[in-house]
């Protein structure tokens, strides 16, 4: 039987899972984009937007689902489906992982830098030493649940307050968002990839393994949860779409160098300025806490010597990050190869998860549900497609 208390802890986790996922996406590279694309498509990047929500629910809910029916890690139940495939998924999650991970501690480092001067590099060092803290401390998963909730919000508070600044033209958004009069499916692959790509949609999942919560009897939570870590992230897209839309509409034009930060200089003057500081630091930490903790899941299962200080390697894993790039700075060439690359780790991790939700002898008596096994497919079909062209057509430049 359910008890009060138990129900309460059990809203905690699902709560904090969904803003850990939400914040996981949440990064420098989100505000960028987000600036970026608004920049470029103005009133119909709402519709990118709302088509990128379809799919990102699509792939979360079936994944998250599968994740709980299993009772098994993404990698265990990949290897179960076919020898290895676990392995190799696990390898692109921790290489992609790392490699933006030394992006989510430059980032942080920034926005500390703004919004107290101190150099960027020692910014990062600080920064990763707070993320280092909250796995240090007894409690950490609740600590990485309270950490996610308090600056998620944070983050969409201020947001909401440099959009009503910025003055965007509503009726317009609204119209586009269903009738566009621009269409761009490398900003629909590129918002998908960054919302639940890569290590994003599994750090909510393996979270609520973590704390217990799977079975087919936790299923009404585990949708609510995946459902709620879309809509947070999907939210504060949202929001800063509008704050840059109402920027660029009134004629400003964006700095390509920190197209983010000129969105809340604009509509805020030096208050928004150092707003940006804030919402960029609580968006690289809480990437960076999401990076390390997932990251590290998906090798936990191998060794029990890995189990057993797990704790250890993700403190490793942060200071790696923070040791690239504090020696070298952000590595550009890098970061754009392994995002091109971790494109294809969604089709690859969905496609796996659909198949094992055919499996009895991983989910028992579960039934999928027929429609979200047929849009998985659709999405499996549709991604991979894209990220092949998207691979093709970006690696050759990189590296020419």
């Amino acid at each position: 039987m359910t008890t009060p208390k138990s129900k309460e802890h059990n809203w905690s986790v699902l709560l904090g899972a969904a803003f850990l996922m939400a914040t996981s996406a949440i990064g420098p590279g989100f505000l960028t984009q987000t600036s970026v694309f608004t920049q470029q498509l103005l009133a119909s990047f709402g519709f990118v937007i709302l088509v990128s929500i379809i799919i990102d629910l699509i792939v979360q809910t079936n994944i998250w689902r599968i994740i709980a029916v299993t009772g098994r890690r993404t990698q265990d139940t990949a290897n179960a489906v076919l020898p290895g495939l676990g392995t190799l998924l696990a390898a692109l999650i921790v290489i992609g992982g790392l490699a933006f991970n030394i992006g989510n501690v430059g980032g942080a480092g920034l926005g500390l830098n703004v919004v107290t001067g101190l150099s960027p590099v020692l910014s990062a060092v600080l920064s990763a030493a707070f993320a280092i803290g909250i796995f240090l401390y007894k409690e950490a998963g609740q600590a990485m649940d309270r950490l996610a909730q308090l600056l998620g919000g944070v983050m969409i508070l201020l947001t909401l307050y440099v959009m009503f600044t910025s003055h965007p033209p509503y009726a317009e958004a609204a119209l586009r968002t269903f009738a566009p009069l621009k269409f761009d499916l490398f900003a629909i692959i590129t918002l998908v990839g960054g919302t639940v790509g890569g290590y994003i949609t599994f750090a909510g999942g393996h979270r609520l393994l973590d704390a217990g919560i799977k079975g087919v009897e936790a299923l009404p939570s585990v949708n609510r949860g995946a459902t709620s870590a879309i809509l947070i992230a999907s939210l504060m897209r949202i929001l800063l779409f509008l704050a840059a839309l109402g920027v660029v509409s009134a004629g400003a034009t964006l700095d390509p160098a920190n197209p983010a930060a000129s969105v809340f200089q604009i509509a805020a003057g030096e208050v928004g300025y150092r707003i940006f500081g804030v919402v960029m630091w609580a968006a690289a930490i809480t990437s960076v806490v999401g990076s390390a903790y997932t990251s590290v899941s998906f090798i936990r299962s191998p060794h029990p010597t890995i189990e057993r200080y797990h704790t250890g390697i993700t403190v490793a894993f942060i200071l790696l990050s923070t040791a690239v790039f504090a020696a070298v700075g952000r590595p550009v060439t890098i970061l754009l190869a392994v995002g091109a690359l971790n494109a294809l780790i969604l089709p690859v991790a969905l496609g796996t998860m659909l198949v094992a939700a055919q499996r009895r002898n991983l989910v028992g008596n579960y039934r999928h549900p027929a429609w979200m096994t047929w849009s998985g497919w659709l999405v499996v079909v549709a991604m991979t497609v894209l990220s092949v062209r998207t691979i093709l057509t970006t690696l050759p430049q990189l590296f020419s």
